[in-house]
């Protein structure tokens, strides 16, 4: 071979010899011309080491000096930095990709009702009325993938191999079972469910047109957002960020081409939106495929890994059912409060349809601050490091509050501006201003329970998030605001959110200290 060895090491159980290599020419080789590696190497195997810029690797010859055509292909991905690097600069270099990632997928809701709302109010009116279903499926698959990803660092942290690949390919199959499931469900319910909430038979045609073709799309989503946080698990933020950001431009692109009929697509109107969504998630979930083909994780995907043991079934659902109802329980908040509001008039189902929206922004960008931590936390608490993952705690804390912040500014400042990327009604507008600036002053405040919740399920405590998070969307939510719009009208409604994240925030926090004894 061309390139010196810096150390090499004894024979291993083949014939020949093994040398291993420290080369930042080889990371090129291995890495980026894969071709070459799986003709010319023998054997590789990439191993853990304190310098994830410097990998290690072994290249074992056969004896009498004759290369056979032999890859095992790159094995074992350092991350041993989630428990060396600095607090801060580890928190934002993780957070910051998932960020962003969370801010495009905010925005795939956010395009598609911008679109839908230049049909008609009704249009409008029936999106957000299937909202609450679309969000439970995605709450879900991110419920499960949240189980996922802290089983697969907890077990590269505690440094069980055998176990991480197990949770990955055995995570995935059951991913797939999930979709197939809520596809063939949420189709079936979707005319039901519409029927609690309106008798006005186009808002109910508009919005089954939607449901029925964005509902066909749910295995897509499931696998991608499987992946998606396996990806995270091994602290592969930015191929997340660039898979996202790949759907959601195809989403963007293809939101007017599909609506309204632009160029040689037809106009399908509700249904265009429905496939420009389901399309880009579908890019999405190729994306990450290609990254798995080309950049392979540090795990095994071999049928072999394919497990159903008692234990590993129970800790993925242990995490993943109350990481779930965490994630659905705004849609059977929405739901509620629906009900609420239509009493009033159908106008204020579509402010809080626009709001949910446009708090996804905010929220899901909170939310990409959590799913950063996630694996630093869970890999910290299976390498014992108590004390660092009390760290990563507080200082999550503070960024997430600052992300709410940013929520509230933009709240007071430009209400009728987001508003109005939803309606021309002046009276709705109106009513949205009113709502957003009521909402807004318990965003700061929120920051405490969406922490603790994220920090309990990387500990793998999901029934203490659970808790919480049933104070934030039943327990506490629905209650009020069925109390406060009697006394206050439909604003009332709109009060009840702040009221409710300053209590959920209090018991979160003492939850959270009792819990956390780890």
């Amino acid at each position: 071979m061309f390139l010196l060895p810096l150390k090499s090491e004894g024979v291993w159980n083949y014939p020949g010899h093994a040398i291993t290599y420290q080369n930042p020419l080889w990371e090129w080789i291995f890495e980026e011309n894969s071709f070459f590696a799986t003709q010319y190497i023998c054997c590789v195997a990439f191993y853990m080491q304190d310098n994830p810029s410097c990998p290690v690797y072994r290249i074992i010859y056969p004896a009498g000096g004759i290369l056979h055509n032999h890859y095992t292909g790159v094995k074992n991905m350092n991350q041993n930095f989630m428990k060396e690097k600095p607090i801060l600069p580890l928190v934002i270099s993780m957070s910051l990709p998932m960020v962003i990632s969370m801010a495009i997928n905010s925005l795939y809701n956010i395009v598609d009702s911008y679109f839908v709302a230049k049909i008609s109010e009704d249009a409008m009116t029936a999106i957000s009325l299937v909202y609450p279903l679309q969000n439970l499926m995605t709450a879900i698959a991110v419920g499960f993938g949240i189980a996922m990803n802290a089983r697969i660092a907890f077990c590269l942290g505690a440094k069980d191999q055998e176990k991480a690949d197990e949770a990955a390919v055995t995570g995935i199959f059951l991913s797939v079972i999930h979709g197939i499931i809520l596809m063939v469900a949420c189709m079936a319910g979707m005319p039901h469910f519409l029927r609690l909430y309106t008798k006005d038979e186009t808002i109910i045609e508009m919005g089954l047109t939607y449901a029925n073709r964005v509902f066909v799309f749910s295995v897509i989503i499931m696998l991608g957002i499987s992946l998606e946080k396996i990806f995270q698990s091994v602290g592969r933020m930015k191929v997340s960020m660039l898979s996202m950001m790949c759907g959601f431009i195809s989403n963007i692109v293809l939101d007017p081409l599909m609506i309204f009929g632009i160029g040689p697509f037809p106009k399908m109107g509700m249904a265009g939106a429905a496939y420009a969504t389901g399309i880009g998630q579908t890019i999405t979930l190729l994306v990450y495929v290609l990254f798995c083909i080309f950049r392979p994780l540090p795990l095994s995907f071999k049928r072999k890994n394919l497990s159903f043991n008692k234990a590993l079934l129970g800790n993925l659902y242990a995490v993943g059912i109350p990481a779930s109802l965490n994630m659905a329980l705004p849609s059977l908040m929405i739901s509620c409060l629906n009900g609420i509001l239509t009493t009033f008039s159908e106008k204020y189902v579509l402010v809080l349809g626009a709001y949910y929206k446009l708090q996804t922004f905010i929220y899901l960008s909170a939310n990409g601050i959590i799913q950063g931590i996630r694996p630093i936390i869970s890999f910290n608490y299976g390498a014992g490091e108590k004390k660092r993952v009390q760290q990563i705690f507080r200082t999550t804390l503070c960024l997430t509050a600052g992300v709410m912040a940013v929520g509230v500014l933009l709240s007071l400042l430009i209400p009728g501006q987001m508003i109005g990327l939803f309606t021309d009604n002046e009276t709705t507008i109106e009513i949205g201003i009113k709502a957003l600036t009521i909402i807004c002053i318990g965003f700061i405040i929120s920051a405490v329970s969406v922490t603790c919740c994220g920090a309990l399920e990387a500990l793998q405590k999901g029934m203490a998030s659970l808790l919480i998070s049933l104070s934030r969307y039943a327990v506490v939510m629905i209650p009020a605001a069925f109390l406060l719009s009697r006394v206050l009208g439909a604003n009332g409604v709109f009060w009840a959110f702040p009221v409710t994240e300053t209590i959920s925030a209090v018991a979160a926090y003492a939850i959270y200290r009792k819990s956390s004894r780890i």
